[in-house]
């Protein structure tokens, strides 16, 4: 009798720790919890540093800039992506000048990958642009929130995502987290992926683009728990469902879709990097905390960024990219591009 128990007792906590862990692998609050307002802050305070020298594309600083980022993802493990040679995808001063020329020199698009464990063929990209408007008559501006705030928030939902492969719960498609040049001149460095892919733009499943997510705007003075949701609806129903309950269930935000409006005047949809995705074909969602009184400023510092929301947003990005990562069908395309 005593061996009967005994068994059924071993039996008993097997199961459970077998179901404890299949929780675990559909439930991101253990990662998306490492994702914090701290580690934010330190490095938008080197990012969105005068030693950057406002991150003009191609300058110097934005060079420092990505050395940055790179060494990050280093420290991280985080490789280039595969049928790549290194984090680069260089993006010649012929292409960022032939729309306008604006005497930009060389620059490159900076790229980190997580490979999937059951899809892996099938590619998400998180996107944020890491450049801004450099140096106006000797004064540096710095760019804290456009779009240091999104360069910060894709290298910590990176690393948010390693931290899980390394404990066994890898996603099961692959994710490319993509910093990208020349969004000031004209989202160039986003043209630029999206006419040069990496990856075949019929496996990439959709865009989550972070452009400036760590202030609020006159709209929502009293609060910072908000956050724009712009495009996720235009393509994919699944997206905007996704998006709506992964914030319903982790991140508790107040979605406001003002600006999805096609109606919109400040045709926001257009005006970051996750368009050059959309008029692909591919879902996109683009996150965005609204304009305020430091939009393209010299007094976008990282002092004034309201950290706290500044997590929050990153951690909605990520929730949103652990479902479409990992679901066990790539969300569908069901409206025509707009």
């Amino acid at each position: 009798m005593k061996k009967v128990l005994a068994l059924l007792l071993f039996i008993t906590t097997i199961s459970s720790f077998a179901q404890k862990k299949a929780v675990n692998n559909d439930d991101p609050t253990k990662f998306m919890n490492t994702i914090t307002a701290d580690k934010l802050k330190t490095r938008l305070y080197i990012v969105a540093s005068d030693e950057m020298e406002g991150r003009d594309t191609g300058s110097k600083g934005q060079k420092k800039a990505g050395n940055y980022l790179i060494s990050q993802y280093k420290k991280s493990k985080i490789s280039y992506p595969k049928g790549a040679t290194n984090y680069y995808q260089p993006v010649p001063a012929a292409y960022l000048n032939a729309k306008r020329n604006e005497n930009l020199p060389d620059s490159e698009n900076i790229w980190a990958y997580i490979e999937g464990s059951e899809k892996p063929d099938e590619v998400l990209v998180i996107s944020a642009h890491y450049d801004h408007v450099g140096v106006k008559n000797g004064e540096v501006y710095n760019g804290a929130d456009d779009d240091g705030s999104g360069t910060v928030a894709v290298l910590q939902i990176a690393e948010a995502f390693q931290k899980a492969k390394k404990e066994g719960h890898g996603p099961k498609r692959s994710i490319l987290f993509l910093h990208v040049t020349g969004e000031e001149h004209g989202l160039h460095g986003s043209r630029f992926y999206s006419e040069n892919p990496l990856f075949p733009i019929a496996n990439t499943i959709a865009d989550i683009n972070i452009d400036m997510i760590g202030r609020r705007d006159i709209e929502h003075a009293n609060t910072n728990n908000y956050v724009y949701v712009i495009g996720a609806d235009r393509l994919s129903s699944d997206l905007h469902n996704i998006t709506v309950a992964q914030n319903d269930k982790y991140t508790h935000l107040d979605l406001d879709f003002k600006f999805n409006d096609p109606k919109d005047p400040n045709h926001f949809y257009e005006r970051s990097d996750h368009y050059n995705f959309a008029k692909n074909g591919i879902p996109a969602v683009f996150l965005f905390n609204g304009v305020h009184a430091d939009y393209h400023q010299k007094s976008d510092e990282p002092n004034k960024i309201e950290y706290d929301a500044l997590a929050k947003r990153a951690q909605l990005a990520f929730v949103i990219a652990w479902d479409l990562a990992n679901r066990s069908e790539r969300i569908v395309v069901d409206k025509a591009i707009q």
